[in-house]
Parts: structure tokens; sequence; C-alpha cells
């Protein structure tokens, strides 16, 4: 990642660390809620961000979990297309993002998964947004028993 001083205004404002470790522990922690104590995989928050924030992504994912992933991917083709290189161009703000979230206790790291440690959010405007879609793709992920399925489904590695 280019210095702080290096990054273009609108890139340092939404791909700033806190946010990303915000969203990151909004997921993990409504992932463990969904899944019964399960945690959520760590690798899972490379799907997470690509789906979060990016704009017509996030408008585009359901308004509850009810909907089921594969019918989303098959409804949503050019979305889902679009998914790996995005992960991959936001792969070093995720990184930056996990640590400063486990620096600040916002993120735990049990058993080689992530703990979301952040209260619920009084969030508004788009943060709000971010948030509750943050919140939708953790309970929405946990409901599948291996998250190799979801990375196969939206066509990432991990």
């Amino acid at each position: 990642m280019p210095s702080w001083a290096r990054r273009p205004q609108a890139s340092a404002a939404f791909l700033n660390p806190a946010l990303i470790a915000a969203i990151a522990a909004t997921a993990a922690r409504d992932y463990e809620r969904e899944a019964s104590g399960r945690l959520m995989p760590w690798p899972m928050v490379f799907v997470l961000a690509p789906l979060v924030l990016h704009r017509p992504t996030r408008r585009a994912l359901p308004t509850s979990t009810r909907t089921h992933l594969t019918n989303w991917v098959a409804e949503h083709p050019a979305l889902v297309a679009s998914l790996a290189p995005r992960g991959a161009s936001l792969a070093p703000a995720v990184r930056e993002g996990l640590r400063f979230g486990l620096r600040h206790q916002m993120l735990a790291i049990e058993q080689g998964c992530l703990k979301g440690t952040l209260a619920r959010s009084r969030a508004g405007g788009e943060l709000a947004d971010l948030i509750k879609a943050a919140s939708l793709i953790g309970r929405w992920t946990a409901k599948s028993e291996n998250p190799s399925t979801v990375f196969a489904l939206l066509g990432v590695r991990p």
C-alpha cells in the first residue's frame, strides 16, 4: 500500500483500515451468531470486502438471508464475474484493515478464525449501509457449512 500522503483522498477515505476492520468485525460477529458459535474463517474477509465496498454489488444484495447464495449468484452473473478481480485489488487494503482490527481489539483470532468484538453500530448514511451489508454477508455465509462452497460459488480462491 502506498503511504497515506500518496493515496488519493477518496481511496484513503473509503479504504481506510478502520472502515475495513469495522465491516470485518461486524460480519464476523454476525457470522458467529448465525452459526451458533462457529467462528468465521478469516479468508472470508477477502470475499466480504468486494461484496460490501462495491456500491453496485452492495445494492444488489438481498434484503434477508432467506435468498440462497446460489440463486443470487445466478441472478447477478456480471457482479459475480467481477468479484475475483475486485477482491485481488482490495487484498492489500483488507490485510491492512485486519491488522488494524486486531491491534485495536475490534477483531480477535481464535483457532484460525475471526471473532468480531465490535458492538452494534448506530451509524448513519452510507456507513450504515456498509455495516448493514457486512452483517448480512456474515449471516448469509454462515449458512454454508463449508466456506469453500462460498468461495466456489463466488468464483474466488482463498
